[in-house]
């Protein structure tokens, strides 16, 4: 397979850029975090923007092997999934962080990982590599639903 390098390079920085306006929304609501009572395994607050970045990376590298290896309606239906789950994705910090809404933002969370585990399938029936770099992403959600539904019952 040949790389298109410039779509590639979009590819990941639409999450990457999705990520990081999120990021940039919920900056205020930051110090109101810190102060919240926290599950046992919170991670500390310095791992979240890496593992994110990372994740966001694979996330683009697999939507552009999803373009690249299919067409038509396949291709588009497993677009269209990965880029409702990224807008969750991006309304869940919103929520989460901004609003404090922690019930809400847990059930949305648990939308958010039904539409990543369809993604992950779509992307693993057109590619078996798009589909596994999708893993992480559903395995940090999957903890994620653990630490946001913690803090909703400790807060």
């Amino acid at each position: 397979m040949k790389i298109h390098w410039k779509k590639l390079i979009l590819f990941i920085a639409i999450p990457l850029l999705t990520g990081g306006f999120s990021a940039l929304i919920t900056m205020g609501s930051m110090e109101s975090f810190e102060s919240i009572n926290k599950p046992p395994l919170s991670p500390p607050a310095w791992l979240f923007p890496v593992v994110w970045t990372i994740l966001f990376v694979l996330m683009g590298i697999a939507s552009y092997i999803v373009w690249e290896q299919s067409t038509g309606f396949i291709r588009r239906n497993a677009l269209t999934v990965y880029f409702v789950q990224l807008f969750f994705n991006f309304c869940w910090s919103v929520i989460f962080f901004s609003f404090e809404a922690y019930l809400f933002a847990f059930v949305w969370l648990v939308i958010l990982w039904i539409l990543i585990l369809a993604t992950t399938i779509l992307f693993y029936q057109i590619s078996k590599p798009a589909g596994y770099l999708m893993l992480p992403y559903l395995l940090w959600v999957t903890f994620a639903g653990y630490l946001n539904l913690a803090i909703y019952l400790l807060n």
